[in-house]
């Protein structure tokens, strides 16, 4: 299928953010407590949680701080999450969508001590995320890529490069990159976001910057000078393709909203054109369209034979 781009669809929701911060580092997840938090419904009583938002009017997501999938610009939330959830949150009749930028690490403890309802950030689909949270159908297919300074002096091509070659890889915590790093025995720094991995490139602490195309692609294009990004590639981890997608996150509990809103978002899916429209104006083609064949409950195993 040819790629195609259209400006995003316009609608009068309303996106506001709470508590602000700024870009968010990211780490391994860990399940948060179950006291009520601030920002959040309040799952108890009064029916469920769908149907809450919906007597409400608003939901409250986590966000964070990784464009293109969510960011704040100039005080106003966007994004190729926040469009989707603009769409699939307003036809289910929640008309307010307010956004809560969260640190990556405290999204899912955030949500799941009810700071917020859901969380909207792009988030990988994996297995020990999994196990702590429900994730929806896969949203976007990610393939990652390398920063590099310009012109590539070193030719690196994809993780394998760095192989007893000498040089140093930088690579988000808790990101999947992060795991090729360790499953591969590269020299690597972590670092806390996006803006950190372009630091440790320009300063010379890292040879290259490895994060997913899409958001390094978005970084050259609109903020950084002096770089390159590589293609795209999908890392092989011992004959395996290392496949992957990121889907939005909900409490475990919340099946009638989960499930509501995967009808939706399977109607989008199904669509390529009605897809663009919504997240094209992020840099986003039919490349990061999930392919039919590529579900959560297959990523939440960790089984990736079926998709190779």
């Amino acid at each position: 299928m040819q790629n195609r781009r259209s400006f995003i669809r316009k609608s009068g929701l309303v996106l506001s953010a709470a508590a602000l911060g700024g870009l968010a580092a990211c780490s391994r997840t860990s399940t948060g407590g179950d006291g009520g938090g601030d920002g959040g419904s309040d799952g108890g009583g009064g029916g469920d949680l769908l149907s809450q938002l919906q007597d409400a009017g608003t939901i409250t997501v986590g966000f964070a701080g990784e464009a293109p999938y969510s960011f704040e610009d100039g005080g106003e939330l966007m994004g190729a999450t926040v469009a989707l959830h603009r769409e699939i949150f307003g036809e289910l009749g929640i008309e307010n969508v307010e956004g809560r930028l969260t640190d990556w690490g405290s999204l899912i403890p955030g949500l799941n001590s009810r700071q917020f309802d859901a969380v909207s950030a792009g988030m990988s689909i994996l297995p020990d995320r999994c196990a702590e949270a429900a994730f929806s159908e896969p949203e976007f297919q990610y393939t990652t890529a390398l920063m590099v300074p310009e012109g590539n002096p070193e030719g690196l091509v994809d993780m394998n490069s760095f192989v007893d070659s000498g040089l140093t890889v930088a690579t988000m915590s808790g990101a999947i990159e992060s795991d090729y790093v360790a499953d591969l025995g590269l020299d690597a720094i972590e670092v806390g976001g996006p803006q950190d991995g372009v630091d440790a490139l320009k300063a010379g602490n890292a040879d290259a910057f490895a994060l997913t195309a899409i958001s390094l692609n978005w970084l050259a294009d609109n903020t950084v000078d002096g770089v390159d990004v590589t293609e795209s590639f999908v890392q092989e981890i011992d004959g395996v393709k290392q496949v992957g997608a990121g889907g939005t996150v909900f409490r475990k509990e919340d099946t009638s909203l989960l499930d509501a809103y995967n009808e939706k978002l399977a109607e989008i899916i199904a669509d390529p054109e009605r897809y663009l429209s919504i997240v094209g104006d992020f840099g986003f083609s039919e490349e990061e369209l999930p392919p039919e064949d590529m579900t959560s409950e297959i990523l939440c195993s960790g089984d990736l034979s079926s998709l190779q």
